[in-house]
């Protein structure tokens, strides 16, 4: 597809060494390294706070408090190690390689941060104004802004990450390998779905919520594909977690830099399966946006 040809590109580190069993036994090991380091991390952790605070690791797990998400998000550096250790050693391959060229990044992602910033203020000033309910304060106005610049470091760290493994890494050895999009744009995307497939968490919409996130990724292997850099997907991604995380999040996950919390709960299955659609057309949105904004 000539709206492609920017993919070329980006591809051409991965060309070298696309053998499909590479790609497989470096997916497999950047995995066993982040959890390992992760493992490690929470256990020392844990150790240095005693197993008498079981308040605290409650609030770790759930992502309560500010502490809690700076080092749940902190920790998805080790995602981008891990993939950054395997691209080297496995590919010879340099971390910037796994962007694309970094000034086109760097531009592309100011340009889409710009248009969906314009974007979210247009959804904000039309109805409707909440979920149903009204929003329940969370953190007070003046730590939430104290926090703010940490707090956005924290979810550019989460986001990039991911679009750097599944995105970057794998996206880029299967189109290496294999024309088609319906391998190097489906398969990563269907890895990325299983890994927000948490019936533990999401209920009955634990199917539904995967199936977003499979969409997701391929709109933004679409992205990456059209701009040839993670620049545009990185910032759809990194305006839709700064939404999700820092301006109104679940009372029961991942609420501790929040400003505001939903009136309901990952657990209200019928209140979240209603405003699924919106999200959706909301997700659609901004990739066109984002298409719009790298337009050539």
């Amino acid at each position: 597809m000539r709206a492609y040809a920017p993919h070329r590109n980006f591809i051409a580190a991965a060309v070298p060494t696309a053998a499909l069993w590479r790609v497989l036994v470096g997916f497999l090991a950047a995995s066993a390294i982040y959890l390992l380091l992760n493992n490690m991390l929470f256990t020392l952790v844990f150790n240095m706070v005693g197993p008498q605070n079981s308040a605290f690791f409650d609030d770790l797990l759930t992502g309560k408090t500010p502490a809690a998400m700076f080092l749940l998000l902190g920790s998805f550096g080790l995602m981008t190690l891990g993939v950054t250790i395997v691209a080297r050693v496995l590919h010879r391959r340099s971390f910037a390689s796994l962007i694309g060229p970094l000034g086109l990044a760097v531009s592309q992602f100011s340009a889409v941060v710009r248009m969906l910033v314009i974007v979210g203020a247009v959804v904000f000033v039309l109805p409707p104004w909440d979920l149903g309910e009204p929003y329940v304060p969370n953190l007070e106005l003046g730590k939430w802004l104290l926090l703010l610049p940490l707090s956005l470091a924290a979810v550019f760290l989460q986001t990039s990450a991911e679009e750097i493994v599944f995105r970057g890494y794998v996206q880029q050895q299967l189109a290496a390998r294999f024309n088609s999009p319906l391998v190097w744009m489906v398969l990563p995307s269907f890895l990325f779905a299983l890994g927000h497939y948490l019936p533990n968490d999401a209920g009955e919409n634990a199917l539904i919520v995967a199936l977003w996130a499979g969409v997701f990724g391929m709109l933004m292997a679409d992205l990456t594909a059209r701009s040839g850099s993670l620049g545009p997907a990185i910032a759809v991604h990194f305006c839709n977690n700064v939404t999700a995380i820092l301006i109104t999040s679940m009372p029961d996950d991942l609420s501790g830099l929040a400003l505001y919390l939903t009136p309901f709960s990952m657990a209200d299955a019928e209140a979240v399966r209603a405003w699924l659609p919106v999200d959706f057309v909301l997700m659609l949105i901004s990739w066109l946006a984002a298409r719009l904004a790298i337009r050539r």
